[in-house]
């Protein structure tokens, strides 16, 4: 099973939903996230938020459409967005996807990014991104990972997050390395590629961001 959360960021930054819409999928909204997955007639399995972003007309509709809703005060400790990814963990999918949670104030763009990280520091195996327009953003440990290459996301770039990298390795990449250290302030690793059908990188140490972007 997969959990995708849509919360309610600009709407020119969400890509096609078609392809992450399956049988298999639970759509959860976010605040105005809620309004978007009704327009594309995607059926909204819970919701959350203070709904301070939307008008009375707007929250009607949200009622009227919503069988499950968590509505909490706007004086709170976490984000709506937090509240929700939450509930999505404990459901223990394969794959938490979030939408919306780029573009506009970049203190929500980067609260979203910083909750990437939620279940790496739990040591939990669920697979958490974030998908853009134009981006894929995920967070991993050390390891040895696998990505598959994808003609609409030619790009990748990795960065040292919160953490120095040590012992990266890039394989299948335009721009390979063999046991590199790279420190937290580098910009060494952006915009490589993959130049065979899959490619691997690993590490020994830290903490690093994978994102995979077009132009």
């Amino acid at each position: 099973m997969n959990i995708h959360i849509m919360a309610g960021g600009p709407e020119n930054y969400i890509p096609d939903l078609a392809r992450y819409s399956n049988d298999e999928s639970v759509w959860i909204g976010v605040d105005r996230g809620v309004l978007y997955l009704l327009k594309r007639d995607i059926p909204v399995k819970t919701v959350f938020g203070d709904f301070d972003s939307v008008n009375e007309q707007e929250w009607q509709e949200i009622m009227e459409h919503s069988s499950t809703i968590n509505k909490f005060n706007p004086e709170k400790d976490e984000t709506d967005m937090e509240l929700a990814l939450n509930w999505a963990v404990k459901r223990r999918p394969d794959t938490i996807r979030l939408f919306g949670a780029t573009g506009g104030r970049l203190d929500h763009t980067v609260a979203n990014i910083q909750l990437l990280l939620k279940e790496i520091m739990g040591d939990s195996h669920i697979h958490i991104e974030i998908i853009d327009k134009q981006n894929i953003v995920s967070i991993v440990t050390e390891g040895t990972h696998t990505l598959k290459r994808q003609a609409d996301y030619p790009y990748v770039s990795f960065f040292p997050y919160s953490t120095n990298i040590v012992g990266l390795t890039l394989k299948g990449f335009k721009y390979p390395l063999n046991d590199r250290h790279i420190p937290v302030s580098s910009t060494l690793c952006i915009s490589n590629e993959l130049i065979s059908d899959y490619g691997t990188f690993s590490f020994t140490k830290g903490i690093l961001m994978v994102i995979r972007s077009h132009d």
